[in-house]
């Protein structure tokens, strides 16, 4: 009667964890919504006329419009740069088209490079302006048209200048340069040819909007970010600058922008000025990041000049150290590598050394998996060291359980006496699976934030970053619906479950019937739980378990003892087992 007790409890705890666990995958891992409303003029709160610096670009139309036709409207100068596609719209200067050449919005070969930079307007908006701010005098806007000075595409060889007179004396020059990666320099300028001097206030800012933007949950940061002396903040999401009114990361700030998972637009102090940060809500889920300088006086006849670098690309962990070693600072930290940095680093570093040596990254994922089981094989064999221990003393555990099973102070007492006579840990056995833990949940970390390892396939597996394609509930394909949820098991899933039940066949039984029923259903519930997590890692798992199986044969051949007195609980328990079912029939 107790054991069907236990059997039902196990049964209700596993369907709980199961069903609560789909539940806080689909609350903290939602699905990216579609763009439907376009910001207008009386969504924008009222105290956003006070702070911004020129708020005529960020009210979108009525109606949004596709990138296609707000591309198609205005002058625009070319870029075409090693990684970057785009142009520059000659309407208030602005850097609001983008493409990443290197990088497919899907597997799929045909399905075009990823969008990052879009017009104001259209779903997905998100682009950057840079301009002077002045009292009593004419500064260039948001509909500002801009004149080509100097160069008709801007290229990695070929900068583009731009030129706009306000008709009172004030000059402003605009130069745009690219490097081979993601790096705009914006070299901005202004020469007075009035009579008296004028006050301006160089800025720069990046406005985009939440509605195209990842998600962002305990594990994963998307939404503004921003570094400065005290390292990169990844403290605000896109609710609490709106809860908050905004958020200031103070003088000093290195650089400020917005994170994807993959992607980010960032802009960067580029002449050592004491740059303000900061990121405010304009209504409407639009949001716009700022770089705002100290405020320069412009002499009758001088010309002053000011510096900015613009960020538009993948972050690739080896891209952003070298910009990070070339001076922009923290910048390798803009990818969000968690508490277990201190291990996700290395293992990342040791993962694109191997990637580098099999050529691919399936393969990669196997070798460090080996490296990692090599590593700990002295701890596993503590680990079966400890178990012969343990099942040396069982006969005297059981003695005392029975002596002392109405009062369980005195057993517990007991049986921490008998662990020190035999010097026994009980808790030694352990140990291999607590070392697990961060290593697994690193590894986690590295599938789900490295840009490298997105799209990369293995053997019918097109993206290991991504789920197990392959899905047994609607035949692999051949029926036309997604599983939801949990029940998306696929090839990988079950592979999974396979392994880790015959590893818990070869383990000795449990004393406990409650725990043996668990461990009997542990791995088919740990099939349902990993099926939506990305194929790489349950690579990883499926091989761990393969490497502890004959990790485990091994062990055996050289503690034959500890292997025969398993064979004979096992068949002890079997015995007892048919008794009380005779018994009960």
């Amino acid at each position: 009667m107790d054991n069907n007790r236990n059997l039902i409890l196990a049964v209700l705890l596993s369907a709980l964890l199961l069903f609560g666990w789909d539940y806080a995958m689909r609350t903290f891992y939602p699905e990216v919504e579609t763009p439907t409303e376009a910001a207008s003029a009386e969504d924008v709160p009222a105290e956003r006329a006070e702070n911004a610096i020129d708020a005529g670009d960020e009210v979108a139309p009525a109606e949004l419009v596709d990138v296609e036709t707000a591309l198609a409207g205005g002058q625009r100068v070319p870029i075409d740069a090693p990684e970057i596609v785009g142009s520059i719209n000659l309407v208030g200067a602005r850097i609001d088209d983008i493409d990443l050449k290197t990088h497919r919005q899907s597997v799929e070969r045909d399905s075009g490079p990823v969008r990052l930079f879009s017009p104001a307007g259209t779903a997905a908006q998100h682009y950057a302006r840079f301009g002077w701010a002045g009292d009593g005098v004419a500064t260039p806007g948001a509909q500002t048209v801009w004149r080509v000075l100097e160069g008709e595409r801007l290229t990695q060889d070929t900068p583009v200048t731009l030129v706009w007179d306000n008709g009172q004396g004030l000059r402003f020059v605009t130069r745009f340069s690219i490097d081979d990666r993601y790096m705009l320099t914006v070299a901005q300028a202004v020469h007075n040819g009035g009579n008296g001097t004028v006050a301006l206030r160089p800025y720069g800012f990046i406005t985009r909007t939440s509605l195209s933007a990842d998600p962002s949950n305990f594990n994963v940061h998307s939404g503004p970010i921003a570094a400065n002396g005290d390292g990169v903040n990844f403290d605000w999401d896109y609710d609490e600058v709106d809860e908050e009114r905004g958020a200031s990361f103070g003088n000093g700030t290195d650089w400020v922008g917005f994170t994807d998972i993959y992607w980010l637009s960032a802009m960067i102090d580029g002449g050592g000025e004491n740059a303000v940060g900061s990121v405010r809500p304009l209504g409407s889920s639009l949001y716009r990041a700022e770089l705002l300088y100290d405020p320069v006086n412009v002499a009758a006849g001088a010309t002053v000049g000011n510096t900015t670098r613009l960020f538009a690309g993948a972050k690739e962990s080896s891209v952003l150290s070298d910009y990070q070693n070339a001076g922009v600072a923290g910048f390798n930290n803009a990818i969000d590598w968690g508490w277990f940095g201190i291990i996700v680093w290395p293992m990342w570093q040791l993962l694109i050394f191997l990637f580098g040596i099999v050529g691919n990254f399936g393969v990669a994922i196997i070798c460090l998996t080996l490296i990692i089981r090599f590593l700990m094989f002295p701890v596993a064999q503590k680990q079966f060291t400890s178990m012969a221990q343990m099942r040396a003393v069982q006969p005297k555990m059981k003695a005392l359980q029975e002596r002392y099973k109405d009062d369980r102070v005195q057993l517990q007492q007991e049986m921490a006496k008998l662990y020190k006579e035999e010097k026994v840990n009980p808790l030694a056995g352990c140990l291999p699976i607590f070392l697990q833990i961060p290593i697994f949940f690193a590894l986690y970390k590295v599938l789900r934030l490295a840009i490298e390892m997105r799209h990369q396939p293995f053997l019918y597996v097109k993206d290991l970053s991504a789920p197990d394609p392959a899905h047994i509930l609607n035949l692999f394909g051949l029926l036309d619906f997604t599983p939801p949820g949990f029940l998306g098991i696929g090839i990988l899933a079950v592979l999974l479950g396979v392994t880790m039940w015959l590893q818990f066949k070869l383990n000795p039984a449990a004393m406990d019937p409650m725990q043996q029923q668990i461990f009997m259903l542990m791995p088919w519930l740990m099939m349902f739980v990993m099926a939506p997590f990305a194929a790489g890692l349950l690579i990883y798992w499926i091989t761990s378990n393969i490497l502890t199986l004959a990790q485990q044969w091994f062990l055996y051949s050289r503690n034959p003892q500890l292997k025969a007195q398993m064979l004979k609980e096992k068949e002890e328990k079997a015995r007892e087992a048919q008794r009380a079912k005779a018994e009960a029939g």
